[in-house]
Parts: C-alpha cells; sequence; structure tokens
C-alpha cells in the first residue's frame, strides 16, 4: 500500500497503451476535476511516463510496466475508465490536501 499526499500533487499523469481512448477521456475527467488546484494532468503511453511526474495512474493491467518506467513515482491502478474507486480517492485527496491510501 501507498499513502499519496494530496497536498504534494502537482503533475498527474494517465498512462495507458490500449489506444481506445478511454484513458484520454479519463484524463479530460480527471484535469477537470483538479483545475482549480492547479494540477496538471498528462496523457502518455505507459513507455514514456515524465520523469517529473508526482503521480500515475494507470489500468491495473499495465501497472507493472508503469512501475518499470516510473522508478520511485507512485503508480495506482485502477480497473474501471470511469467511476474507480482509486481514481476517485486519488482525485478527492488532491482535491482536500489530504491524504489517501491505495
Amino acid at each position: 500500500m501507498t499513502t499519496i499526499d494530496g497536498a504534494n500533487v502537482r503533475k498527474l499523469v494517465i498512462a495507458c497503451d490500449a489506444g481506445m481512448g478511454s484513458s484520454a477521456m479519463l484524463a479530460g475527467t480527471v484535469r477537470k476535476q483538479l483545475a482549480a488546484k492547479g494540477v496538471t494532468v498528462e496523457h502518455t503511453p505507459v513507455a514514456q511516463i515524465p520523469a517529473d511526474a508526482d503521480l500515475v495512474l494507470t489500468h491495473a493491467g499495465l501497472a507493472d510496466r508503469a512501475r518499470g518506467v516510473a522508478g520511485d513515482i507512485p503508480v495506482v491502478p485502477f480497473q474501471l475508465f470511469l467511476g474507480d474507486p482509486a481514481v476517485t480517492k486519488v482525485v478527492a485527496a488532491i482535491q482536500q490536501g489530504t491524504t489517501v491510501d491505495v
């Protein structure tokens, strides 16, 4: 389990690989939810996770690959592209400036 401090997240990356557009839609939704907090939300392929990211969200099937690229950056896996509890918890922690265990 990893503890995420929402107050310290300034750049969140949604990493994908499927090319179906679902993760791009998720990135757009999260971008809107975090706009008021000044958090940058980027959508990138798993193999190109930027080193300056504070947090990575990716589908559970890609989590191991993402961890291999992300190094020390926390990777939070999710199952559903819309309405996933892990994504909801992370977004709420960033919005509220609180911590969450994922």
